[in-house]
């Protein structure tokens, strides 16, 4: 697979001693760099403290930079922030370190390199780490596939959106495990790119149709709605924002799984779907993230 990626990218890396103030770091630089800019990841040493490291496409501004991570952190985190340039091959492979297939219901998702441990009566989905995230070792990742494993179990959609798809890694799985076609969309052109690969890589390329959208403006939206199934892991914020359209896009009793959402905001996103019709069937946490099934009863 070859990813449409700089030869090098620009990198700020630092270390957090509590987990729970990793997690809202992370969360708070995902909320505050726009869409594309960067692609951020953070993985617990032996020693109970957290690596964060943030990749940047292009150079970033290393004091705006520290000044956000100090909002949360605090300064001395902050000051201690280390900026270089990693080659985005080396940065690739290091990523993959250490990483073991990822097991949720029917599905594993891997690396090239775990292909031949993939149990025969389970789904591989091969994932390569890139710049656009989604390995399926984040917890939002492995919470959509269990929920998205739960709802195929009940009965088979035939509309399926995968909506901010990233990598492809639960578009991929939806159309293995259905054979339906599946949309995928990503606001950042590079993860759709990404996407489209990996769906061919993984033998779905016929099935997968990925695209650069912001919300549901797009035309493909409006020729393959209504869905049956939905797919969105993205942040909070937007989830909520987008409430209304996605209403006007599902199917009666259509199924929605929500997911990038930390426990203190899933209230107020069950709240935002709840008032266009849905209702919550099942919540799942994992590594502090939640996961949300509902179901369109407007």
């Amino acid at each position: 697979m070859t990813n449409e990626i700089s030869p090098a990218t620009s990198r700020a890396a630092f270390a957090i001693g509590a987990e729970q103030v990793a997690r809202r770091t992370v969360d708070f630089l995902s909320e505050s760099l726009k869409d594309g800019e960067a692609a951020i990841a953070a993985f617990e040493r032996p020693d109970g403290c957290w690596n964060v490291a943030v990749h940047f496409a292009d150079p970033p501004d290393e004091e705006r930079i520290r000044a956000l991570v100090a909002l949360v952190a605090g300064d001395e985190v902050a000051q201690a922030i280390a900026f270089d340039s990693i080659a985005a091959r080396d940065w690739v492979e290091a990523s993959l370190e250490g990483l073991a297939p990822v097991p949720a219901g029917r599905f594993v998702v891997h690396g090239r390199h775990d292909r031949a441990r993939v149990p025969p009566n389970k789904l591989g989905i091969e994932i390569e780490a890139a710049l656009a995230f989604g390995t399926g070792h984040h917890g939002t990742t492995r919470g959509c596939l269990l929920l998205l494993d739960q709802v195929l179990r009940g009965k088979m959609p035939r509309r399926i959106l995968d909506l901010g798809a990233g990598t492809g890694v639960l578009a991929i799985a939806a159309a293995k495990a259905s054979r339906r076609n599946v949309l995928a969309s990503d606001i950042d052109p590079r993860s759709a790119a990404v996407a489209r690969e990996n769906a061919a890589s993984n033998g779905v390329g016929n099935l997968v149709q990925s695209i650069r959208a912001t919300g549901f403006s797009a035309p493909p939206f409006r020729t393959r709605a209504p869905f049956d199934l939905v797919l969105a892991n993205i942040l909070a914020n937007p989830l909520r924002q987008m409430a209304p359209a996605m209403a006007r896009h599902l199917a009666p009793e259509a199924m929605v799984i929500l997911s990038g959402l930390l426990p203190q905001q899933t209230r107020g996103v069950i709240a935002a779907y709840r008032a266009q019709g849905l209702v919550l069937i099942r919540q799942i946490r994992i590594d502090g993230w939640c996961s949300l099934l509902m179901q369109n009863r407007g």
